[in-house]
């Protein structure tokens, strides 16, 4: 039986969450597949992050770009007012523990002077371990409440389609988002990519007629994997996505004893902050474990 384990951002609670040295040490611990986040900058880069506008907590200011940038300090700004170089000046390799809630900055390993990178970093970077058994997973940040922080749905679609293609990744990725405009897109730029439906709670009301079958919903928008949160899985949701043809990826699993019960609901992927310790209930359970990729060799060797 293959059930996935999907690092979210890299694997948040062991490493900063999506950034390259991240991402390096989450393959050489053993996902099936990465997932990350991107923005689109002011001057149209694709860049790692999970938020709109540039976090307090997992960035932090070292110097404007320029003496007198008056955008500067960048903390706080929205990340589609910054260029690249200007995001590039932040430290994304600290997480501030400045929300007594946040058990991330007790687990993570700080890494200072980390800089934000750029989806084609990562693509590259995971192309250089030759990591063809690593699934990239790309999450779209999309709110069609805030399109003042978004940028429009199809034209961001079309260059993550385009940045995949440039690395021959197409066929080894999966577009992610809530806003299933992007899926929409993504269907038509990209048939044979994989397409995540990521739901939650709080932003059901995105979406129009959603009636009683969010899985059917999900498909008819585009969607070949649904992805909630986890709280929302139970037998009617997994019974729904089953008629409807739709793998379930649940999001975000941290504890055993929880992954533990959303596999026996028969999830198809655990999406988790902790791959170590699923890698740990996966051998309990003599699931398939994802082969951990081996360290980069220097150039030369």
């Amino acid at each position: 039986m293959r059930v996935e384990i999907h690092g979210h951002r890299g694997a948040r609670g062991l490493w900063p969450e999506n950034t390259l040295p991240g991402m390096s040490r989450t393959m050489e611990l053993g996902v099936h597949a990465l997932e990350l986040d991107v923005a689109l900058t002011a001057d149209r880069r694709l860049v790692l992050t999970h938020d709109l506008t540039v976090s307090a907590v997992t960035s932090a200011d070292r110097r404007p770009l320029k003496a007198d940038d008056p955008l500067f300090p960048y903390v706080g700004k929205p990340i589609n007012a910054l260029t690249l170089a200007q995001l590039r000046t932040l430290d994304v390799g600290v997480r501030l523990p400045r929300h007594p809630d946040d058990p991330f900055a007790l687990t993570q390993v700080p890494m200072p002077e980390t800089r934000m990178p750029t989806l084609g970093a990562v693509l590259g970077l995971v192309n250089a371990y030759e990591a063809e058994g690593v699934r990239l997973h790309v999450e779209l940040k999309s709110d069609p409440t805030r399109p003042e922080l978004t940028p429009d749905p199809e034209l961001f679609t079309e260059l993550v389609v385009e940045e995949l293609d440039r690395h021959g990744r197409l066929g080894n990725a999966a577009v992610l988002s809530f806003d299933w405009r992007i899926l929409s897109h993504a269907a038509r730029l990209a048939p044979d990519t994989r397409r995540f439906a990521l739901i939650e709670l709080d932003t059901l009301h995105w979406h129009d007629d959603l009636g009683d079958d969010i899985p059917a919903a999900a498909r008819d928008a585009g969607a070949t994997t649904l992805s909630p949160e986890h709280i929302m899985v139970n037998e009617a949701l997994m019974a729904q996505a089953n008629a409807a043809g739709l793998d379930v990826a649940v999001w975000t699993v941290n504890e055993t004893a929880l992954a533990a019960r959303m596999l026996d609901l028969g999830v198809a992927g655990i999406v988790t902050d902790y791959p170590d310790r699923m890698r740990e209930l996966w051998r309990e359970r003599g699931l398939e474990l994802p082969e951990p990729v081996g360290p980069l060799k220097p150039v030369g060797v």
